[in-house]
Order: C-alpha cells, then sequence, then structure tokens
C-alpha cells in the first residue's frame, strides 16, 4: 500500500504495529486474520482519499461495513472484521491517536446459531476406549483427544501448550486475547498425557517446548491436529465428523448436564460472559427455571406453603 505524497505514514504502518504487538499473544491464525480485516479497512479508506486513522469515525466504518455486507460477506466474517477494527481502535486510543472507539457505536450483525451437536456421551467413551497401537504417534493422538474432552480446550489452546504449562492436576492455558486461565484434567486424560511424556522425546529434540509434536519433533499445527482427529475419527469407526470445537462442545454440554453449574461451566470455558456459555450448551429454560427453583431462597417452596392461602 503505498504513502501519500510528500512521505506521510501510509495506514499499513500503523497496523504493522499493533499487529506484532498482537502476535505476541495471539495465535497466527488470529493474527493473520486480523491482518486481512484491517488491509481491507485501510484499503477502504484510502480509496476514499483518506490517509489518517485520527479521521476514522463512525460515519467511515458504518460505510465501509455496509459495503462488506453488500458484497455478500457472512455474518460471522462481518463479526471478526468489526472485532479487529475494535481491538485496532483500541490500539489507536492508547496511541492517541484517536479520542474514542467508533465500533462502540456500530451494531453487530446477528449471528446464526450453528452449534456443533454434541457426541453421545457414550459413543464418545467408547470412540475414546478404542484400543491403540501404543506407538508414539497414537499416544500422542490418545493424549489429544483425552485432553480436548476433559478440558474442553479450543484448539488453539491444545496447540499452543508448552511442556511447562502442565501440572499435576491441572493446566495453564491462554485463551483468546491471551487471556489465561487453569483448568483440571481428569485422571484418563492424566494417564494419556504420562503415556505420550513417557515417548515424547523420542520425536521432540531437547530444545522444543511444545507438549506436542509431530514426526519431525516440532509443534503441530492446527490444521495438522485437525486432520489427526479427522482420521481418527474414521479409523475407529466413528460414524460422525470429529473436530476439536466438537469435542469442546460435548465437554461443556456433558459437564452441564451433569452439574447444572453454568458459572462453573463458563470459567471452564473461559468465556468472559456468561451469555456466551448459555447459547453455546443450548441451555434452555427449563434447565434455567429448574436451577432458579432448587436454589433462589426466595423461590423455595416449603412444607407450610403447600396449603390454600386464598
Amino acid at each position: 500500500m503505498a504513502s501519500r505524497p510528500g512521505g506521510e505514514v501510509p495506514l499499513m504502518r500503523e497496523v504493522e504495529t499493533f499487529l506484532e504487538a498482537l502476535a505476541r499473544t495471539a495465535s497466527p491464525a488470529t493474527v493473520s486474520a486480523y491482518r486481512r480485516d484491517l488491509e481491507a479497512l485501510a484499503g477502504f479508506l484510502q480509496r476514499g482519499g483518506c490517509h489518517d486513522w485520527a479521521r476514522l469515525d463512525v460515519t467511515l466504518l458504518r460505510r465501509f461495513l455496509g459495503g462488506e455486507r453488500g458484497r455478500g460477506l457472512a455474518p460471522r466474517s462481518l463479526s471478526r472484521r468489526r472485532a479487529a477494527i475494535s481491538r485496532f481502535s483500541g490500539h489507536l486510543l492508547q496511541a492517541g491517536i484517536l479520542t474514542h472507539n467508533p465500533v462502540a457505536l456500530t451494531r453487530g450483525p446477528r449471528q446464526p446459531r450453528h452449534l456443533p451437536r454434541p457426541l453421545d456421551a457414550d459413543q464418545l467413551a467408547h470412540f475414546l476406549d478404542t484400543p491403540h497401537d501404543g506407538t508414539p504417534l497414537a499416544r500422542r493422538d490418545q493424549a489429544m483427544l483425552e485432553l480436548f474432552y476433559s478440558s474442553g480446550l479450543r484448539l488453539a489452546e491444545l496447540a499452543t501448550l508448552d511442556l511447562g504449562d502442565l501440572q499435576p492436576r491441572r493446566v495453564r492455558v491462554r485463551g483468546k486475547g491471551g487471556k489465561p486461565r487453569q483448568v483440571p484434567v481428569g485422571r484418563r486424560a492424566r494417564q494419556a498425557l504420562e503415556a505420550w511424556l513417557a515417548v515424547r522425546d523420542r520425536l521432540a529434540p531437547d530444545d522444543e517446548t511444545a507438549l506436542f509434536v509431530g514426526v519431525r519433533g516440532r509443534r503441530l499445527g492446527h490444521r495438522a491436529i485437525q486432520k489427526r482427529l479427522g482420521e481418527l475419527a474414521r479409523a475407529r469407526g466413528l460414524a460422525e465428523h470429529l473436530h476439536p470445537h466438537r469435542l469442546r462442545h460435548s465437554f461443556a454440554s456433558h459437564l452441564l448436564e451433569s452439574s447444572q453449574d453454568l458459572r462453573a461451566v463458563q470459567e471452564l470455558l473461559g468465556h468472559a460472559n456468561l451469555s456466551t456459555t448459555q447459547v453455546y450448551t443450548r441451555l434452555d429454560w427449563q434447565h434455567l427455571a429448574a436451577s432458579y427453583d432448587a436454589a433462589h431462597p426466595r423461590a423455595r417452596r416449603h412444607d407450610d406453603d403447600r396449603g390454600d392461602h386464598r
């Protein structure tokens, strides 16, 4: 992207500064997606004769997002584009370039609720308990499967795990925005991890910190993990498509069914808002009402309240 006549700083210079800082906490996939989103905005502004981020306001932003919607960008992509601009605007605020975040004055696109159906608990248990050949790669795959389901990890969270993140009964992960949290690791997942760690050094060199590595001894990427899950599903006779988010969704749904503790599930999933967890787990009104009746001191009925008080 060319600079303005007179040698003024081009729009992408500030974007690169922001992305460089973002890369310290966000996954490569997030940085790449944000780059595309901000390049699209910068191109739109430059075509309109705007070469200064200080001129970014809600009018320009609405015009940009409206144009993206008009050319058929999906609601989910629009939402991510808006999130990228909001985070970048926060960077511009800190740098003193903007006086407010214009994204706060726009309305996000309505999202379709396409949630993965959780796997049946018995079906998933049978899948996880299927014997494997005990090779280092098979042990690694089993450990990944068990950890996904045991702790409800996102794909990016599992892929960025280092050896130092493992503790005796829990694991430290870096969630969205680099926000850290600790989640428990169940007994079966701990056993699978111990089996993998016993042979990990056959693949990984001494300087590799990644928990999960490939045949060349280096950290497994997102696509490699997704591919392995799909291959394992087919090899073990699982009749349904398997991907990391479906294991995370199954973790949340099965835990909620057993515990009926929405707040605990929220913490384990690393959701900032309880409403995200409620949608994510398909929590219905009857479940909420039952929890309310059982827990709220002014909702519980006592034996002496059952009479007719008309």
